[in-house]
């Protein structure tokens, strides 16, 4: 095992200036072939500094960053959450806050455009501080660090933090496997046909090597890095683009080496075979109702929810009545929550993190909904606070293992007592409190201690084998396997009930 560069992800607020900041440390101008200087594609650039290597991905949000990890590629090791100076947390500031915490990665905060007059670094880290991201000079654990795109101010100290947290993650892998990794993106090139961007996450890639993504394989033709330079392989935590593959990857989608063509042209085909299957098998909805069965092979009990509501009061109100509702078995964890519609990066984020998406005097766009239903994720929309908490308490209630409830049936005394050839004492009793019955299960108390739990063997009036003796009359019972009674002892009769 070697230690591999660590991959970083550039998340933030539109027009903060991720990708500017992420040209400064490239010396390249990407924004000059993008069109609004948004970025138009996912990219995936190395930096090779005195200090070590650095991957950037360049996502165009969080919702992609999101998509990814819905085909099961968590292809980042730390995002640098870029905040502008002047402008401070956005909506989109904390959407990608709560994307990166659902794919459990690290937080790096630059706050950019510092050169700026109107520049407000502590206002940001107040800011910062109230969504629990505390800063380390104020004695939190949260990396921050002041920079300047375009006077390349503070870009130092960032590489170097991140180097650091790297350090701190401990990124081993061992270059010597067959290569596995995530593809960045796919297109077709009318030149060189279909065009995959990949990032290798271990082992080695070369040239000739056969790779599956998805359904589809092929013989590596090329291999070319960052720089636009053919290579013969590319090691752990390179992106590179490959030509040969048979078919369009979808971005996220995890690539792999394997030994020869025919072992590639089987998982093709198994993955085929199940994904025909999948079309046919109606989607696992994650409902309320339903998420105390998908829950109960795991341990960890928690309720994921996604709140939106119409306005601020709105919102804190039902965060906090919903975070009352946790409790040590189970806990209530509200992912994301702001005001506004529900949209489709709601969705996308509620669909990989198996959350419900709650919604109090709002609706849900056209697009949110179709997304909805072709993910399976539960839309519930309030106009009542005090409904929806019902509604998630019960929900609750159904994650919990039920509580097994004694109900006493009826009490007997033990006034006498009788050997029984082949029965055992029988115990002659009166009844002074509800009904025996024989196929109950019994106590038996002496001095308010229990002394033993079991079943009625027998059950008599007078010389007859009964059902059930009523209140205020004498009857014999045997117990089973117990025949240690005396007169003072009270036997007791009881149901065991489940409750939620």
């Amino acid at each position: 095992m070697v230690p591999r560069p660590p991959v970083v992800t550039l998340m933030g607020h539109v027009d903060h200036g991720k990708t500017s900041l992420l040209d400064t440390i490239r010396n390249t101008y990407v924004v000059g072939k993008e069109k609004g200087g948004i970025t138009q594609h996912i990219g995936a650039y190395r930096v090779i500094l005195k200090r070590g290597t650095i991957t950037f991905l360049d996502t165009p949000g969080h919702q992609a960053f999101t998509a990814m990890r819905a085909r099961g590629a968590n292809a980042s090791d730390i995002v640098i959450l870029v905040i502008a100076a002047n402008e401070g947390v956005k909506p989109q500031t904390i959407e990608a806050i709560d994307h990166a915490r659902a794919a459990n990665v690290p937080i790096v905060v630059a706050i950019n455009k510092i050169d700026l007059p109107d520049a407000d670094i502590e206002g940001v880290k107040k800011d910062l501080q109230r969504l629990d991201l505390t800063p380390e000079e104020w004695g939190g654990k949260t990396i921050v660090v002041g920079v300047s795109a375009k006077t390349k101010q503070g870009i130092d100290e960032l590489l170097e933090m991140l180097l650091l947290e790297a350090e701190m993650l401990e990124l081993k892998v061992d270059p010597s496997r067959l290569a596995r990794g995530v593809v960045i993106e796919g297109m077709i090139s009318p030149h060189r046909g279909i065009v995959t961007t990949v990032l290798v996450q271990t082992g080695t890639l070369k040239l000739g090597d056969i790779v599956v993504v998805d359904c589809y394989y092929g013989k590596i033709k090329a291999i070319i890095d960052d720089q636009g330079r053919g290579i013969k392989e590319a090691g752990p935590a390179m992106p590179v683009e490959i030509l040969g593959l048979s078919g369009l990857p979808q971005a996220g989608d995890p690539f792999r080496v394997v030994p020869d063509e025919k072992k590639a042209k089987q998982i093709c085909w198994l993955r085929q075979e199940r994904k025909r299957k999948e079309r046919l098998t109606p989607k696992q909805k994650i409902t309320l109702e339903s998420f105390s069965q998908q829950v109960e092979q795991k341990k960890l009990k928690e309720l994921k929810l996604i709140v939106k509501a119409d306005v601020q009061g709105s919102l804190e109100a039902l965060v906090e009545s919903l975070n009352k509702l946790s409790i040590d078995k189970i806990k209530v964890n509200i992912i994301h929550q702001t005001t506004g519609g529900i949209n489709e990066s709601d969705i996308i984020l509620a669909a990989v993190s198996n959350a419900v998406v709650i919604g109090f005097h709002i609706r849900a766009s056209l697009k949110a909904e179709e997304l909805a239903r072709q993910e399976g994720v539960e839309i519930k929309l309030y106009d009542v606070i005090y409904e929806a908490i019902a509604d998630v308490k019960a929900s609750l209630e159904g994650l919990l293992e039920p509580i097994v409830k004694e109900i006493v049936t009826g009490k007997a005394e033990v006034r006498q007592l009788f050997k029984v050839s082949k029965i055992g004492t029988v115990a002659g009793c009166f009844v002074h409190k509800g009904k025996i019955n024989r196929n109950d299960l019994a106590h038996l108390i002496r001095n308010d201690v229990v002394i033993y739990e079991g079943k009625i063997k027998s059950l008599k009036r007078f010389k007859e084998d009964v059902r059930e003796v009523e209140q205020g009359f004498e009857c014999g019972i045997g117990l089973q396997n117990y025949d240690d009674i005396k007169v003072g002892d009270f036997i007791e009769t009881y149901k065991k009930k489940e409750v939620a």
